[in-house]
């Protein structure tokens, strides 16, 4: 095994499920599925032992669910990035998990091209759903969600911002992509890309998704 090859924990209650990812992965060069858990408690202790880059989660699993064991893996192992797994699209327990630190989400049918485009993106840094899509599920969900704040609240990093920086920070809220930004600000993408990693790095967020759901929690995109 490379130094580089992207380390892989399951986690979902149905073993046949676990299989058919395994048996995906494990045909992939660079990736390495190194364990596999029923549940969410079980996964939060295999990725503490394990150091996995990546861990599959099923958002609804009896005991610790996906949303909790996602919080509590990333308090634990910050470095760790999770995909969430859900059944349908536009699901409010897949966003509640994203608000808990997840880097997306994924169909649990999706294809095998697709399960694995997504564990790599994820693994170099960026989301495994479209900022846009996370978007809307703020707009459908986020004030039935029981921990809602129906105000926005305000969050001492953003001062770190400059202001060009505030205004890419709001239009990642946005859910826009780096051409889109460039084309509103008139800037050059590679400008775009390297305002984006600053923005990032200020607040403390792992990637675009984690932008979206702090510029709506803040109020700096509009609700």
């Amino acid at each position: 095994m490379s130094d580089d090859t992207i380390r892989v924990l399951l986690v979902d209650d149905q073993s046949m499920l676990r299989m058919g990812f395994r048996m995906v992965l494990s045909a992939e060069d660079g990736i390495e599925v190194v364990g596999e858990a029923g549940d969410g408690a079980a996964g939060v202790s295999m990725t503490k032992a394990l150091q996995p880059d990546v861990v599959l989660m099923d958002v609804r699993m009896p005991g610790v669910d996906g949303i909790e064991a996602t919080r509590r893996i990333l308090a634990e192992a910050p470095g760790a990035r999770v995909i969430i797994l859900t059944t349908f699209d536009l699901d409010e327990y897949a966003f509640a998990a994203l608000r808990a630190g997840a880097s997306g989400f994924l169909l649990k049918d999706a294809r095998p091209a697709e399960l694995v485009a997504a564990i790599r993106s994820v693994a170099a840094g960026d989301a495994a759903v479209a900022p846009r899509v996370t978007r809307r599920m703020l707009e459908l969900f986020a004030e039935r969600l029981p921990d809602a704040e129906q105000a926005p609240q305000d969050d001492s990093r953003l001062a770190a911002l400059t202001p060009r920086e505030h205004e890419i920070f709001a239009a990642l809220g946005e859910g826009l992509s780096n051409a889109e930004i460039a084309e509103r600000f008139v800037l050059s993408e590679a400008t775009v890309k390297t305002h984006v990693a600053r923005v990032l790095g200020k607040l403390g967020l792992r990637d675009r998704v984690q932008a979206v759901v702090l510029a709506y929690e803040t109020g700096v995109a509009g609700r």
